[in-house]
């Protein structure tokens, strides 16, 4: 789930930087420095989006920089274990699809698809469910539930989220149109009786 946060850090300007406009430096030393990192007590940093206040600067002998204690506002990602997302997928292979929530991508295992036996249709770049014929390829949106979840503060790229869809309720967009559907039928036919 995506927040938005209100942080205190203490932001080094350097040197060459202390000519300019003090707030503007400062989100942009922020930016530079989180914007798409990760840590386990906050979650994924999306963006730093406001200074809401700058402290009295610090000199440390030796270092020509300035050091702020800084407030500021930041718009993270927040995942958790059984939480219900949605994505898009970026990627099949043999072995499953790469979804895609936004500054991360998660892995969707065969074994997690359906119950039904999966292929690989290589040349169309697809997973199909042998009985049910339904498929999910590169473009469409899911909806999984979080079942694996390790991030990785030093390599972000090496973070490990892994989804399921063998729930009611998940799927892909058009499997859960149709279900929907076959929902609205059935409750009709009931209705009428």
């Amino acid at each position: 789930m995506y927040f938005k946060m209100t942080l205190e850090d203490k932001v080094r300007v350097p040197p060459s930087r202390l000519g300019e406009d003090l707030e503007k430096v400062i989100l942009n030393v922020l930016q530079e420095q989180l914007e798409g990192s990760i840590t386990k007590e906050i979650g994924i940093y999306i963006a730093v989006t406001k200074i809401l206040n700058v402290g009295q600067g610090e000199l440390i002998p030796g270092d020509g920089a300035v050091y702020y204690d800084v407030r500021f506002e930041a718009l993270v990602l927040r995942l958790a274990l059984q939480e219900v997302i949605e994505g898009q997928v970026v990627e099949t292979t043999s072995f499953g699809a790469f979804v895609s929530l936004g500054p991360i991508d998660a892995m969707l295992h065969v074994s997690q698809i359906s119950d039904d036996y999966i292929s690989y249709d290589e040349k169309n770049a697809r997973l199909i469910c042998q009985e049910s014929k339904r498929y999910i390829a590169v473009g469409d949106g899911v909806r999984a539930r979080i079942v694996a979840l390790s991030l990785n503060e030093r390599e972000p790229r090496e973070s490990k989220i892994g989804l399921t869809m063998r729930q009611s309720g998940l799927g892909t967009e058009k499997w859960l149109e149709e279900e929907l559907e076959r929902e609205k039928e059935r409750s009709g036919a009931h209705g009428g009786a």
